[in-house]
């Protein structure tokens, strides 16, 4: 069993920057990706962010040139720099990683952005 911890969610003013950090138990460097999904309030769960096993970056068109997704294998962390931050960024951020084929996820951490 992987756990995944995330933290650094909170209340922000729109323009701010915010930084979330997920934490695993598991090497994060025999992943096969590691990401970050976002829920907003009824609507679907979607990709913000990935990271493939051998450091290849993708973005959903609504973060691009706004997030960025970094890890530190040493201490097995998985981050999203978020500048610019929109009202529409308001979701909970989940973050997901997958070894062997089975998909964890973590419990999530709240982003409220005020405009």
């Amino acid at each position: 069993q992987v756990q995944l911890v995330e933290s650094g969610g909170g209340l922000v003013q729109s323009g701010v920057s915010l930084r979330l950090s997920c934490a695993a138990s598991r090497s994060i460097f025999s992943a096969t990706a590691m990401g970050w999904y976002r829920q907003a309030p009824g609507k679907e769960r979607e990709l913000v962010a990935d990271i493939s096993s051998g450091g290849s970056t993708n973005y959903a068109d609504s973060v691009k040139g706004r997030f960025t997704i970094s890890r530190d294998i040493a201490k097995n962390t998985v981050g999203l720099r978020m500048n610019s931050l929109k009202s529409e960024d308001t979701a909970v951020y989940y973050c997901n990683g997958v070894w062997n084929g089975i998909s964890y996820w973590g419990k999530g951490t709240l982003v409220t952005v005020s405009s």
